[in-house]
């Protein structure tokens, strides 16, 4: 009897498990920038993957009819975000990005026409995230400031992120 009820013990450690947060699933999470959409009409969307509670890897990509517009008519680029709120995956996040993107630039000569630019830009930005009780649904609010490293015509210039996204984590 005494063995039996050693081993009820031994073998109830595995039915009874105490953690602070609930095991996540649903670490993958598709984004849409609301904010920037009604802004300027630049659709931009985004994909978020948690590899820890605090830390997520990411891309952006977007597009817009204007090509003349502050950010091009076509970008796509990388992030990576760390967390620092009391809520796993939520809060308070800071930002590092990459970013490529297209666009003309707007010529005063005789011939009035427009010179396509491609460049890339690095940068940093800053954000809050917040997430339903079940961790489905999300709101944050970002942007994000960075400097074109390429071509040499383009690397005295900044260009800024920013917006109101809504997403879903599956």
């Amino acid at each position: 009897m005494k063995k039996l009820l050693f081993l009820g013990f031994l073998f109830s450690g595995y039915l009874l498990s105490a953690q602070a947060y609930p095991t996540f699933y649903n670490s993958n999470e598709i984004k849409f920038n609301i904010g920037l959409f009604l802004a300027t009409s630049t659709v931009e969307g985004s994909y978020e993957y948690y590899f820890s509670e605090n830390a997520s890897i990411g891309a952006t990509v977007y597009f817009d009819n204007d090509a003349t517009d502050y950010n091009g008519n076509f970008g796509i680029g990388p992030n990576f975000r760390a967390y620092f709120g009391y809520q796993p995956r939520s809060g308070f996040f800071a930002e590092a990005f990459g970013l490529y993107y297209t666009g003309e630039d707007e010529i005063e000569d005789d011939l009035q026409r427009n010179r396509d630019y491609s460049t890339t830009a690095l940068g940093l930005g800053l954000g809050n995230k917040w997430s339903t009780r079940d961790q489905r649904f999300t709101v944050e609010i970002f942007g994000g400031l960075g400097r074109n490293i390429n071509p040499e015509d383009f690397q005295d210039d900044f260009m800024y992120r920013g917006g109101l996204s809504v997403g879903f984590r599956f």
